[in-house]
């Protein structure tokens, strides 16, 4: 299982700073984007970010309205791979598309009371991943929502037959407490945010890789 940590913030210190803690550390980022769609505060948006010009690859989790509008922004950071939200796209196939035509990895996001059948299944087999809100987007810090486990066994059997199946990745209220249990329901990445960030970053992320070996 991959750890990944997310850095949401709308202060550009603040998104320098955390992001230096990454360097060396990790080899993956996600960057939350929220343009306020989702009730949460407004994050730094892509516009207000330097080029991301180190070695490590970078997600960025859209919480946007029409997420297709932000791909060409996220390329040209330096972006490796776009997790969107499904309930604020207008259709699932050209977003898809669209992130194709940009060389970009792709992932759907499901907010934490969306249903794993709202996913388009002509597109699934061209997802790098799907990614599970743990609790509401755009809302840090909230209690994990054991829903999330019977979701990740629904994209289990659906990804059953894919030749190259997508990723599952749960993303908010992740910590010692509940991830071998998504390790052990076959969960592939999980993203964390502030909690990663509290003291050492090496040493907590240590802290979770422990309680899945």
């Amino acid at each position: 299982m991959l750890i990944i940590p997310a850095i949401l913030t709308n202060n550009p210190k603040d998104f320098e700073r955390l992001l230096s803690v990454c360097d060396g550390v990790v080899d993956r980022v996600q960057i939350d984007v929220n343009d306020g769609s989702f009730l949460g505060e407004k994050s730094f948006l892509p516009e207000e970010m330097p080029y991301l010009d180190n070695n490590i690859y970078f997600d960025f989790h859209l919480m946007v309205k029409e997420p297709i509008h932000w791909l060409e922004r996220c390329a040209h950071l330096g972006g490796d791979r776009v997790l969107a939200h499904i309930e604020v796209m207008s259709s699932q196939t050209s977003f898809v598309k669209e992130c194709q035509l940009r060389g970009l990895k792709i992932g759907l996001a499901l907010d934490v009371d969306t249903p794993v059948g709202l996913l388009d299944p002509l597109v699934l087999g061209d997802l790098d991943a799907v990614l599970l809100m743990g609790y509401p987007a755009g809302k840090g810090g909230q209690q994990f929502n054991e829903s999330v486990f019977v979701k990740v066994q629904e994209l289990i059997q659906m990804r059953k037959n894919d030749v190259s199946p997508f990723k599952i990745c749960v993303d908010g209220g992740v910590w010692e407490d509940n991830i071998f249990k998504l390790y052990s329901l076959g969960v592939d990445e999980v993203a964390v945010g502030r909690r990663l960030f509290d003291g050492d970053l090496s040493v907590n992320i240590k802290r979770l890789e422990d309680r899945i070996t």
